[in-house]
């Protein structure tokens, strides 16, 4: 299911998407794979995570953080909510702060290994307090408004020790990702695309 009631663009995406030729394959992978809901395989992997890291920003503070946890501590609370706790942590509050005042975020949930993953959850957060006697001071509640798969192609494979395949060789150009074959992508990518052929 898509996302038919925003774009996922504004106007300095669109420019550099025009720049370079992009407009038609972004529009494919926004029309493809933004989705509204979490989907079975996502809640499998978000709940199974012990990391993830958190973007947050208003005004001039802006911040990315890593969260780290017991897998399942970031749980699937609906069909587009979850919620993960806020441990004790060094009292700077970046990123709660960030959310107070305004509640924008995004989260990347990577998997580094020999089958790499990405998933992006875009959203609007809220906090409340967390359970007395709990670790969690603070609990995190998110609506995505943004669920997609991201191209995993640069992570590298840490449980092997190894460089992602698709890193750029001598020649410029790394090994061409699979998902630039799929007949929804093919006839949109770029002119100047070194694996459009």
């Amino acid at each position: 299911m898509t996302n038919q009631s925003k774009t996922m663009y504004h106007s300095g995406h669109r420019k550099l998407q025009k720049r370079f030729d992009g407009v038609e394959l972004a529009d494919a992978l926004e029309q493809n794979n933004n989705q509204l809901t979490f989907q079975q395989k996502d809640k499998e992997f978000i709940e199974n995570v012990d990391f993830f890291f958190l973007a947050t920003a208003f005004k001039e503070s802006v911040d990315c953080s890593f969260k780290g946890g017991v897998r399942g501590f970031v749980k699937i609370t609906g069909e587009n909510t979850l919620e993960f706790p806020d441990y004790d942590g060094n009292s700077m509050y970046r990123s709660l702060g960030n959310i107070l005042k305004s509640p924008n975020i995004g989260m990347i949930f990577i998997e580094f290994s020999d089958q790499p993953r990405r998933l992006r959850v875009n959203g609007q957060a809220t906090i409340r307090e967390g359970q007395s006697g709990s670790d969690a001071k603070l609990i995190i509640s998110v609506k995505a408004t943004e669920i997609f798969p991201n191209c995993p192609r640069y992570i590298p494979d840490l449980q092997n020790n190894k460089p992602s395949k698709y890193l750029p060789a001598e020649s410029g150009y790394g090994a061409k990702p699979d998902w630039k074959s799929h007949k929804e992508y093919q006839n949109y990518l770029p002119k100047d695309d070194p694996h459009n052929s």
